[in-house]
C-alpha cells in the first residue's frame, strides 16, 4: 500500500454532477491526488479533466481500470452501473469507493463484497452523511445518554422532478425511484440508530414508468423501537430528522443527509442560540466544502492502517440497508429489469432461463 508520507492516487468513474463535486472536495483532503477520470466518451473525460485539472483523461472505464497510477477508484456512474464497474475496478486491483445505492438489490451487493474479498481490495459505500461532524456529534450524544434510549427516528428527503421517463430517476433499467436515489438517506440513518429492522410497512405511489415517486416506510424494532423513512419525486420535503428518546430528543432541521446544525432537546441542558419556544439547545456543526472529503479521509486512515473494510459503514451494514431497500420495493411492486434471475440461476419455483 502507499506509505504514510506519499499521496493516495485517485481516479473518478463518471462525468457527472456529484463526480464534479467529489473532485472539489478531493481537493481539500492533503495526502489525496486526482490523477485520473473515466468516461464513456473522449470528449466528457476530457472536459472533466480540463475543469478540474486531472491529468489523465480515460475514453473509457477499461481504460481507467487499466490505469496502474490508479490506487482508488471513486465509482460516480448511475447506481444500475454500480455492480459491473465495481466489478470490473477491484478486478483490475483497485481500491473501490462507491456511491450509494451501492447496488440495485442486496444480491449484487452480496456479489460486489465477495468480489472484493477474492481482490483482497478495499470496497465502501459512500455514504458520505456518516462521516460527516453533524452525525459523528450526533452518535456521541447519543451515547452519552443524552437523550435516553432512542424510541424513534423519523427523516425525509424529497424534491419535485421534472417527469422524463428517459431519466435516471424514472427509467426501471437505470434503477429509477425515489429509495434508490434519496430514501437510501432516511433508511441508513435508521440502521445507524436501531439496526435491521424487524418489520417493513409501507405505503407509496407507483408512477407510470413503473419506479416509486413518493413513499412512506414505517420500519419497527423488536425493542419496540419505530423509524420513518420519507423519500419523493413528487414533493419538496423540509429535509429534516428527528431523533427521539425517552429523555429528549437531537434534530437536524435542515439537510439530513449533510447538516450543519444540530438541535439538542435534553434536560441535562440549557437552552441557548437564540429564541427557541421548545426549549432546545443549538450546536453547529460546520462542513468544510460540501462534505465528501470526510469519508475520503476514513477511506485514507483505513487503507493506512491495512484495513480493507470500514468500520463505520462495514460491508454487513451496507448488506442490511439494500436488504431492508429491497423489503420497501417489493411491497411496492417495483421491479427492475436487472432483478430478474440470471441465466441458469435456481429458483424457489425451479429453474431459471437457458
Amino acid at each position: 500500500m502507499t506509505a504514510v508520507d506519499e499521496r493516495i492516487r485517485w481516479g473518478i468513474a463518471g462525468t457527472g454532477l456529484i463526480a464534479g463535486e467529489f473532485a472539489r472536495d478531493l481537493a481539500l483532503v492533503a495526502d489525496a491526488e486526482l490523477v485520473a477520470v473515466g468516461s464513456r466518451g473522449t470528449a466528457r473525460a476530457a472536459a472533466f479533466g480540463d475543469e478540474f485539472a486531472v491529468p489523465r483523461r480515460h475514453g473509457s472505464y477499461e481504460a481507467l481500470a487499466a490505469d496502474p497510477g490508479v490506487d482508488v477508484v471513486y465509482v460516480a456512474s448511475p447506481h444500475s452501473a454500480h455492480l459491473a464497474h465495481t466489478l470490473l475496478f477491484l478486478g483490475a486491483g483497485k481500491h473501490v469507493l462507491c456511491e450509494k445505492p451501492l447496488a440495485l438489490s442486496a444480491a449484487q451487493v452480496a456479489r460486489m463484497q465477495a468480489a472484493a474479498t477474492d481482490a483482497g481490495r478495499f470496497l465502501m459505500e459512500a455514504v458520505w452523511s456518516r462521516f460527516t461532524p453533524a452525525y459523528r456529534l450526533m452518535l456521541e450524544l447519543v451515547a452519552a445518554g443524552e437523550i435516553g434510549d432512542v424510541l424513534l427516528v423519523e427523516a425525509e428527503f424529497g424534491f419535485r422532478a421534472p417527469f422524463d421517463p428517459a431519466h435516471r430517476l424514472f427509467d426501471p433499467a437505470l434503477g429509477g425511484g425515489s429509495i434508490l436515489d434519496i430514501g437510501i438517506y432516511p433508511v441508513q440513518l435508521a440502521h445507524l440508530l436501531l439496526g435491521a429492522p424487524d418489520q417493513v410497512a409501507v405505503a407509496g405511489v407507483v408512477g407510470s414508468t413503473g419506479v416509486d415517486e413518493h413513499v412512506v416506510a414505517a420500519l419497527r424494532y423488536g425493542t419496540g423501537a419505530l423509524a420513518v423513512a420519507k423519500s419523493s419525486l413528487r414533493a419538496d420535503l423540509p429535509g429534516t430528522a428527528r431523533i427521539t428518546g425517552t429523555l429528549g430528543a437531537i434534530e437536524f432541521p435542515t439537510a439530513m443527509w449533510a447538516p450543519d446544525t444540530l438541535l439538542v432537546r435534553s434536560p441535562t441542558r440549557v437552552p441557548h442560540g437564540g429564541p427557541d419556544p421548545g426549549g432546545a439547545t443549538r450546536i453547529d456543526a460546520p462542513l468544510t466544502g460540501i462534505g465528501l472529503h470526510y469519508q475520503v479521509r476514513h477511506v485514507h486512515d483505513r487503507l493506512r492502517a491495512g484495513h480493507l473494510d470500514s468500520d463505520v459503514l462495514p460491508p454487513a451494514e451496507s448488506l442490511r440497508i439494500a436488504e431492508t431497500l429491497d423489503r420497501i420495493r417489493e411491497s411496492l411492486g417495483v421491479r427492475y429489469p436487472a432483478d430478474a434471475p440470471e441465466p441458469g440461476t435456481v429458483t424457489a419455483g425451479g429453474q431459471g432461463g437457458g
